[in-house]
């Protein structure tokens, strides 16, 4: 008895070394993966997943429900893996839900790129599909690290249970079991009638075959249309202010209807006779307008001449602008401006034509004629010779100079004579 007790305390002494060695070991890896941050089998890489490479970059992208999409969910583009998930948070002052991918460094795609949250199959894993954007849009820019993907360019592809949901109201409450009253009725309609139906078919195809051809007349005349409308849209206040204002005309309008259905009656049976008038006396209408033309033609013709006329005779005469002078009925008042600058008077003295004192009248040489060119001087022009000169008349033969007019005139006549040379007379 004595030699047994020592082995059984022994046994016991190095089981509780181990269970005190697991116990420690436990705790450090708790304390390890606490500091860590580790979220369970979140935090575990799925075996296949894609390779993110040695750099990688992050991008975060919106969606407005991520259904059941978990962390390390794949990412692909053109349905190739590329990333993962790393993280899915409710984005900053909105509902939105944001997850954060991690995408390998040599994928490349625009920075205008969309995001769909897509199935693999019928009952697989969510995952996130990156693409370019479709027609018409363009790819632009380069997506980098740190870049967002608003909710505008991210959708979802419909649930299982959506879609058979929605079969499951066209199958209770649709119209498919009322689709075979359509079928009967249809073939009731058409019995009888498939060269009518084929016809309407054949006008429909070549009116939308037109409309085709016509497209850019079509579109041309909607963008008018579209002028217009904004054209009236920016003068609303003056259409609006036109329409009100003439609201008491078309009162007015209304209120002498009968008058007015009275003078289109008239002008009506006016026209009815003025016809039968034109159509009886046609030739002799021509006739008198023929007749009339070059009257017409002249009076064309004469142009402002005939109303300036009339302005002079209702005033003759004296010209239109003389009334303003006439300040009564026994006088007229006259103002004359009299120029007597010095220099002046001598440009219209070296200007005109009239001598100062007119020269006492000679007679003619013997055998001259008034009409004749000046004695010395050939009619002919002939390079400067002179005719013989005849001699001068004597004293007996010249005539006595006139008396000087018992007015005491300046001796000129009629055309002005001294004053008339001052103030540029003829």
């Amino acid at each position: 008895m004595s030699a047994h007790f020592p082995r059984t305390e022994a046994r016991t002494s190095a089981g509780g070394g181990r269970r005190l060695r697991m116990i420690g070991a436990l705790l450090l890896v708790m304390t390890v993966f606490g500091g860590c941050g580790f979220r369970g089998v979140y935090d575990m890489p799925l075996p296949g997943g894609a390779d993110l490479g040695d750099d990688p970059y992050e991008v975060r992208v919106q969606f407005r429900d991520v259904l059941d999409l978990v962390p390390n969910s794949g990412v692909r583009v053109n349905n190739v893996p590329v990333g993962r998930v790393s993280d899915i948070e409710l984005a900053e002052e909105s509902w939105l839900a944001e997850v954060t991918v991690q995408l390998n460094g040599d994928v490349d795609l625009p920075a205008n790129a969309i995001a769909q949250l897509r199935q693999s199959s019928l009952l697989g894993e969510k995952y996130v599909d990156l693409s370019a954007p479709a027609q018409p849009e363009e790819p632009r820019g380069e997506l980098r690290g740190g870049a967002l993907v608003p909710v505008e360019r991210t959708d979802r592809s419909p649930e299982v249970e959506e879609v058979l949901g929605a079969l499951s109201m066209l199958l209770n409450g649709g119209g498919v079991a009322q689709l075979q009253n359509i079928t009967r009725e249809l073939n009731t309609a058409l019995d009888g009638r498939e060269a009518d139906a084929r016809e309407l078919l054949n006008n429909i195809d070549e009116l939308v075959t037109r409309l085709d051809a016509q497209r850019d007349d079509i579109t041309r005349a909607l963008d008018s249309v579209n002028r217009l409308s904004a054209e009236l849209n920016a003068q609303r206040q003056s259409i609006d202010k036109a329409l009100t204002e003439i609201e008491p005309g078309l009162r007015v309008l209304n209120q002498q209807r009968e008058q007015l259905t009275t003078m289109l009656r008239s002008l009506d049976e006016l026209s009815g006779v003025a016809t039968d008038v034109v159509e009886r006396g046609g030739d002799d209408l021509v006739h008198n307008l023929n007749q009339i033309a070059p009257t017409v033609r002249k009076l064309a013709e004469s142009g402002s001449a005939l109303p300036k006329s009339f302005e002079v005779l209702a005033t003759f005469p004296f010209p239109d602008n003389a009334v303003e002078g006439i300040k009564g009925s026994d006088y007229v008042n006259l103002y004359v401006d009299a120029d007597l600058n010095l220099t002046r008077i001598i440009d219209n003295l070296g200007r005109s034509q009239q001598p100062l004192l007119r020269a006492p009248d000679l007679p003619l040489p013997l055998g001259q004629q008034p009409d004749d060119p000046p004695v010395g001087q050939s009619e002919q022009g002939d390079g400067g010779r002179q005719t013989p000169t005849p001699p001068a008349p004597t004293p007996s033969d010249q005539p006595q100079p006139s008396e000087q007019p018992e007015d005491g005139g300046d001796g000129g006549d009629d055309d002005g004579g001294l004053l008339g040379g001052l103030f540029g007379g003829n």
